[in-house]
């Protein structure tokens, strides 16, 4: 889309100069291609040196009180002394214990408490498990992202070193997926398969059948699934909250052995700061030796060389508190005593008011339907603006008070950007209303 010259001399609700500035001084090539913490620092800087506030929408922070429950547990085990004592490496048993009844009674999933493993986030779990699954096999020396997907998780492959291809799902849904998978998975090189489910940008859901399509060609080609659970039972679309009931979680542990799965606690129980995620592997391929581990890591089983030879080495074990705070919030899921769904369903609510703002204002939903139903409301979405590129859209909505961040920096090939509801507060609205109102005034359609 062509920029008028009205557009450089007429009022926006930030000023060019300002967030220009800005930009210069923090030293960002192309705004639009900036990492999510750049665009938290250079909305910070502005917000410094204005007396407005943006409406910020770029990063996937919880925007709920933490969960009571894990507090409490908290406190009461900081008071009993834990703090001053090292925990075991593969964490503690109460977790480990009810980590494993959480996936059976939300999964219908079983896994014995060995393999549910504490890390310091599901990042950590998954910089552990990436470099893990990069040493097992020489030949298999590249893992594989469905895209659009978490840009932290391509970070941690870059500083590791490791090998990683990429592609984006959203042209290859239903047997389409199957096809694309083989052609990939056939050359013999990919030693893993990454997602998030719900999707992160796109909130896209995978369906049962691409379940099944994924974890038999892991199968088929032994390669390890990796499953990103950051929004566990957050599709809103259905209820996913009764304990030992269907319907559960979707997850691809249903149709492979050849799985990890990831479980935050930072979305669903709202305790982000504390750092305190499961990564679960299933009992075939906790127990599994791989000879290639032993050269570099001296360790020949995949669960073993994870807890005693990579976490010990990053971190030895995951903050002691903390362990059973998340023990407790799992406890009392597993027993019906906290429906954690319920408590996360504002992020669904706001989300359809915040993407109803955008439709009525020229914007569209990039990442629109879900197979045949439309994408769920949840605590992403995507936006794009006819005539501007992904870049240029964030470039210009910064200026109206709008921050996000490019879908291209998730590997997404559609232009667009991903919007989080979570740290837009309901009367934030009006405002959001306002600024999007101008912005399409200011850049009406042909």
């Amino acid at each position: 889309m062509a920029v008028s010259e009205r557009f450089y001399t007429m009022s926006t609700p930030f000023s060019r100069e300002l967030v220009d500035e800005c930009i210069s001084q923090l030293r960002i090539d192309e705004v639009g291609n900036a990492t999510i913490r750049e665009i938290v620092a250079l909305v910070n800087a502005v917000e410094e040196k204005s007396s407005d506030k943006f409406i910020r929408m770029e990063m996937g922070v919880p925007g709920l009180p933490p969960a009571k429950v894990g507090v409490e547990a908290e406190i009461e085990a900081l008071k009993s002394g834990v703090a001053s004592k090292y925990p075991m490496i593969d964490g503690i048993k109460p977790l480990k214990e009810e980590a494993s009844r959480f996936v059976k009674l939300f999964m219908n999933v079983d896994v014995k408490p060995q393999g549910c493993i504490p890390s310091v986030g599901s990042m950590q779990g998954t910089y552990s498990a990436f470099m893990v699954a990069s040493h097992v096999d020489p030949k298999k020396d590249t893992l594989l992202f469905i895209d659009p997907g978490f840009p932290v998780q391509k970070q941690q492959m870059f500083v590791m070193g490791c090998r990683y291809e990429t592609f984006d799902v959203f042209s290859y849904r239903g047997e389409g997926l199957r096809t694309k998978l083989e052609s990939i998975l056939s050359k013999g090189n990919i030693n893993s398969i990454v997602y998030s489910n719900p999707n992160n940008p796109s909130w896209i859901c995978f369906t049962e059948a691409e379940l099944q399509i994924i974890g038999e060609l892991a199968t088929k080609y032994d390669v390890i699934v990796m499953e990103d659970l950051a929004y566990f039972a957050m599709d809103f679309r259905q209820n996913l909250y009764t304990p030992g009931e269907p319907p559960y979680q979707p997850t691809v542990a249903h149709y492979t052995d050849n799985y990890v799965l990831f479980i935050s606690s930072s979305k669903i129980f709202s305790y982000a700061g504390q750092r305190i995620g499961i990564m679960v592997i299933s009992d075939a391929l906790y127990n599994r030796d791989y000879e290639n581990l032993k050269p570099r890591f001296h360790s020949n089983s995949f669960g073993n060389t994870i807890t005693q030879r990579v976490l010990y080495a990053i971190s030895s074990g995951t903050s002691h508190s903390a362990q059973y705070a998340l023990a407790a919030m799992f406890k009392a899921a597993n027993e019906g005593k906290f429906n954690f769904v319920d408590d996360v369903k504002e992020y669904g609510e706001k989300a359809r008011i915040m993407k109803d703002l955008f439709l009525k204002n020229g914007f569209h939903i990039v990442y629109e339907k879900d197979g045949d139903q439309l994408v769920a409301d949840g605590f992403y979405f995507t936006v794009g603006y006819p005539g501007m590129t992904g870049e240029e859209l964030l470039h210009n909505l910064l200026y109206y008070g709008v921050s996000a961040i490019s879908l291209k920096n998730t590997g997404s090939e559609k232009e667009g950007l991903r919007a989080c509801v979570s740290h837009v507060s309901r009367d934030q609205f009006d405002d959001l209303e306002k600024r999007l109102v101008q912005f399409h005034n200011d850049f009406p359609l042909n």
